[in-house]
């Protein structure tokens, strides 16, 4: 059972990671998929050609979130190519580590621009269509150091829980326009940024998790397909954490 059959659906930053295996995920269960990256060209291309493979329609753009007016245009674009939007997934993120004795003015802004501001400038940009439609799925990509905090992330700890907090507001302003509005609280996911970490450090990570196993993008991918689909019609304002049992 295709549990998105025909439903248009936008996904920031999915040209590898999280994002990427939501994209695969939603195509595999018959969403159209329009998605943005901000420079792998090559990467995006060769997703475009995998989804259109599925038999669905997928579109890569290369638009930066976090500029308000290009994420107006590149959803005035998607609406051109597609007709409408149903699905939208604020994934775009980035890190940038530090003690906050060393962490410069300018990593903490732009930690902030690109993972809080950018879900600010997409759901504005898609809220008119999902009021026209009296429908709509926010799926937000928080972060268990959202909910709980991480020394050295202060930046992303601040972005992550400041998505939480759009993400509840949202879901009291829209609920009454049958507009859903989530969060997703990943813990240790294992993708190509993970991969190149020391092995030891990444098996004690593992070690410390209740189910003893980093997360995989397909994880998370599913988290989203559960909260993008009608399986979920009565769920809106929630953190979903997906992670293993690590805040238990």
């Amino acid at each position: 059972m295709k549990l998105l059959e025909g439903k248009v659906a936008i996904i920031t930053g999915a040209s590898r990671g999280i994002g990427k295996g939501i994209a695969e995920v939603f195509a595999r269960h018959g969403a159209n998929v329009a998605f943005t990256y901000s420079s792998s060209v090559e990467s995006a291309l060769a997703l475009e050609n995998e989804l259109n493979a599925m038999g669905i329609k997928a579109k890569g753009y290369q638009s930066n979130a976090a500029d308000f007016n290009q994420a107006q245009e590149f959803t005035d674009a998607v609406l051109a190519e597609f007709g409408t939007i149903d699905i939208l997934i604020n994934n775009a993120g980035i890190t940038k580590d530090n003690l906050l004795m060393r962490m410069s003015e300018d990593d903490f802004n732009q930690v902030i621009q690109v993972n809080l501001n950018s879900v600010f400038n997409m759901t504005k940009a898609v809220q008119k269509t999902f009021l026209k439609n009296r429908a709509g799925s926010i799926i937000n990509m928080s972060s268990v150091v959202g909910v709980k905090g991480n020394a050295g992330q202060t930046n992303y700890a601040a972005s992550k829980a400041g998505v939480i907090g759009f993400t509840k507001s949202v879901a009291l302003e829209l609920g009454s326009r049958n507009i859903r509005c989530n969060a997703i609280a990943p813990g240790f996911i294992e993708t190509e940024m993970t991969a190149k970490l020391n092995e030891d450090v990444v098996q004690g990570w593992r070690d410390s998790i209740p189910l003893k196993r980093g997360g995989t993008t397909e994880d998370v991918a599913n988290a989203c397909l559960f909260l993008a689909s009608d399986m979920s019609t009565y769920v809106t304002g929630q953190v979903l954490n997906v992670d293993g049992g690590m805040l238990t």
